[in-house]
């Protein structure tokens, strides 16, 4: 697998833009609990409502969280090691894990990591949507290994969070502990 084109996909949750309309929101949530509820796979109403507010228009002020995750991918790519990265969003936001993947075939990767910015266990997109993703693209893709980093190991999430609260109250005078 060393000779080949090495790519990661970061994926975030995603977040609503603040100007989407509301009753596409309320739609699609709408559409998704009644799929769920009968277990059936989406209807092209709710792929429809779906990939309206997916593909809405976003800015810094009107999706904070999309422009954050391109901060973190930005500081993650330049320590990558020259793999190519792509952002996905597990919903709410463009493009979706599947695309990002398909971006990087595309691009003639087939060595392709998937590591999400969902680190805590327990969580139903870490743990059911996405790794169920990830095999779907492996059997749609077959020469192409797509492999996804979890579970993080919770040592090295404990230590990154306390390296964190350490900068954080080097970097505030009232970081002190007074009670």
């Amino acid at each position: 697998m060393s000779d080949l084109k090495h790519g990661v996909v970061l994926v975030g949750h995603g977040g609503i833009p603040s100007d989407c309309p509301p009753e596409y929101i309320s739609k699609f949530k709408r559409l998704e609990s009644q799929r769920r509820r009968q277990n059936l796979p989406p209807s092209d109403e709710e792929l429809e409502v779906d990939k309206i507010i997916r593909n809405w228009p976003r800015t810094a002020e009107t999706d904070p969280y999309q422009a954050g995750l391109e901060a973190v991918s930005k500081r993650l790519q330049s320590s990558l090691n020259g793999a190519q990265l792509e952002i996905a969003y597990n919903e709410f936001c463009a493009p979706t894990l599947q695309e990002a993947v398909e971006s990087l075939i595309n691009k003639g990767f087939a060595d392709i990591t998937v590591i999400s910015t969902m680190f805590t266990p327990g969580g139903s997109h870490s743990e059911i949507e996405i790794p169920e993703e990830v095999d779907e693209l492996n059997k749609k893709f077959p020469d192409v290994n797509v492999d996804y980093a979890w579970p993080f190991d919770l040592e090295h999430v404990g230590k990154f969070l306390s390296e964190h609260i350490d900068l954080h109250r080097k970097n505030h005078k009232y970081g002190s502990a007074s009670s």
